[in-house]
């Protein structure tokens, strides 16, 4: 397998007076391990496994990932008012117990940030953010509204693939069971002690996202029972490079990479997730304006040969067109993939274009629409219960 980088890259020491290693982080840590910061947080990219090995694991059994993601807590009587003002998607009509995928705005309808939103309680609500000023952006914009904005120090553990459900119910008692819907989140116990569970995750895999209650919770106890019932039924840890793959394949976007606030939500293939027929929000002139205006800038691109990290993309007259934020070796497609971010929006699958390969040259390439596979999530809907 060739690397998932095309190119050569330089580790650098960072130190960790500033970040937050995290509570799991003594739980694996060992010399040559890798790690990223991500929102403020340590997280690990690889742990030293075969990556190519840990893809395989995760589409057929499972694996486990320690992330950075970071919910932000809203909560009060006009929680669901002020975030229908801050995001382009209605929040308020949420169910408790469900997660809905939303995106916020700038007022020229620029993409600010991307995440999953849960509806805890009635008057509280978590936005799982990315990285990036979640909490400095709504804390900006609660003047007028009846609302507390605060980091609930919340960690995040992702157990994905198809042996997930089996994990996740001997983990709970057998509370978690298939009535235990894609998108739906709850509170439940594990270890004797209390977390938030949601079926959602980064690969596009059947999976699982466990929540700690910051403070409350006991993370070695809560690490060694996952262990302790995962591991039997073929569960590894791993670093994000597995889930790296997979995520392209699955056409998850990451935020500032593959899109940024040069980019609108129609043009990322967002659209759906902005609705107009909402009260006035943030950034809704300027969507309405760009909702009438066709054509898409993100695209997946196909190649028999490796990219060069951040490829140009270019026509056939030699026109550089765009450049490839993300790209990898899929080993169920058996070819090169990655996103292109073209420069301007057009109807680019029925063009030819040829990229920068890591072997020298430029390289024919097939653009494509995303996802790569599986384009209503029967996977990770438990639909498509097939194993490669």
């Amino acid at each position: 397998m060739t690397s998932v980088f095309s190119n050569k890259s330089s580790t650098l020491p960072v130190g960790i007076k500033r970040f937050d290693k995290g509570p799991y982080f003594d739980f694996y840590h060992k010399e040559g391990n890798l790690y990223g910061v991500y929102a403020g947080r340590f997280y690990p990219i690889s742990l030293g496994n075969n990556v190519e090995e840990m893809y395989w694991n995760l589409r057929r059994k499972a694996v486990m990932y320690d992330v950075p993601e970071k919910p932000i807590q809203i909560e009060g009587p006009q929680a669901g008012e002020f975030l229908d003002k801050v995001f382009s998607r209605k929040i308020s009509d949420m169910k408790i117990g469900r997660g809905r995928y939303a995106i916020a705005c700038y007022e020229d309808g620029g993409i600010f940030i991307d995440g999953v939103f849960f509806r805890l309680e009635e008057n509280k609500f978590w936005y799982v953010q990315p990285d990036g000023p979640l909490e400095t952006w709504l804390k900006a914009h609660q003047s007028g509204y009846d609302v507390k904005i605060t980091d609930p120090s919340s960690r995040v553990i992702q157990i994905q693939g198809p042996a997930s459900p089996k994990i996740l119910s001997k983990l709970t008692d057998g509370s978690i069971d298939e009535s235990f819907k894609y998108y739906h989140s709850g509170y439940f116990t594990i270890a004797q002690q209390k977390v938030y569970i949601s079926r959602t995750g980064w690969t596009t895999e059947l999976g699982y996202e466990i929540y700690s209650l910051g403070g409350n919770t006991d993370y070695k106890s809560l690490w060694d029972s996952i262990l302790e019932i995962g591991s039997p039924l073929g569960m590894h840890l791993d670093g994000i490079l597995s889930m790296e793959i997979r995520r392209i394949e699955g056409g998850i976007l990451d935020s500032n990479t593959d899109f940024d606030l040069t980019m609108n939500p129609y043009e990322a293939g967002l659209g759906s997730l902005v609705d107009l027929s909402k009260e006035e929000f943030i950034g809704k002139q300027a969507l309405e304006i760009l909702s009438k205006k066709e054509g898409k800038k993100l695209f997946g691109i196909i190649s028999e040969k490796p990219f060069i990290y951040k490829s140009n993309v270019f026509l056939s007259n030699d026109e550089t067109v765009g450049y490839l934020p993300a790209s990898t070796w899929s080993p169920t497609l058996k070819k090169y993939i990655g996103y292109v971010r073209f420069s301007y929006p057009g109807k680019w699958t029925e063009f030819k274009v040829r990229a920068e390969s890591s072997e020298g040259g430029l390289m024919d390439c097939t653009i494509v629409e995303l996802p790569f596979y599986d384009k209503d999530k029967k996977i990770p809907k438990g639909i498509d219960k097939t194993i490669p």
